[in-house]
C-alpha cells in the first residue's frame, strides 16, 4: 500500500506517516505497518521487531516518534448522568427494539463461472 499522504518522519526503512508506521518499501505491500490505533499494542510492536531484515534501531526511532505524534488515549468509562438514570427508572427511555428480519434477497453465485449466470436487465 502507498505511503500515507501526511508525512512526519521519515527513515532508512520507516515512515511515520497519518496512517501509524509504514515501511518505506513498497514492495511489502503494507504487511510490516502498524495502525495509529495499534502503536501501543506491544505485542504487535515485538512481532515486527523480531521479523527478519528489520533495521531495529529504525524501528525504534520510528516507533518513539509516532507515539510522541500519537499519544494513547484512554478509554474512559461513560459517566453516569443522573437525569439519564431517571429517565431509564421512569421507563422513558427503553432499550431498542431489535428486529430480525431477513433480507429477502440475496445473490449466491459461489461455485458458478460467471458467464452462465443469468444477468440484470432493467425492463420499463
Amino acid at each position: 500500500m502507498a505511503l500515507h499522504r501526511d508525512i512526519f518522519w521519515v527513515g532508512r526503512q520507516w515512515a511515520v506517516t497519518g496512517a501509524g508506521i509504514q515501511a518505506v518499501d513498497q514492495r511489502l505491500r503494507g504487511v510490516l505497518d502498524i495502525d495509529v490505533a495499534r502503536l501501543w499494542d506491544n505485542n504487535l510492536v515485538q512481532s515486527r521487531r523480531a521479523k527478519p531484515g528489520v533495521n531495529a534501531a529504525d524501528f525504534d526511532q520510528a516507533l518513539t516518534t509516532a507515539r510522541e505524534r500519537f499519544p494513547m488515549i484512554a478509554v474512559e468509562a461513560p459517566e453516569s448522568d443522573p437525569i439519564v438514570a431517571q429517565l431509564k427508572t421512569l421507563g422513558v427511555i427503553e432499550a431498542p427494539i431489535v428486529s430480525a428480519v431477513v433480507p429477502a434477497m440475496q445473490l449466491h453465485a459461489e461455485g458458478r463461472l460467471a458467464r452462465f449466470l443469468p444477468q440484470w436487465r432493467i425492463r420499463r
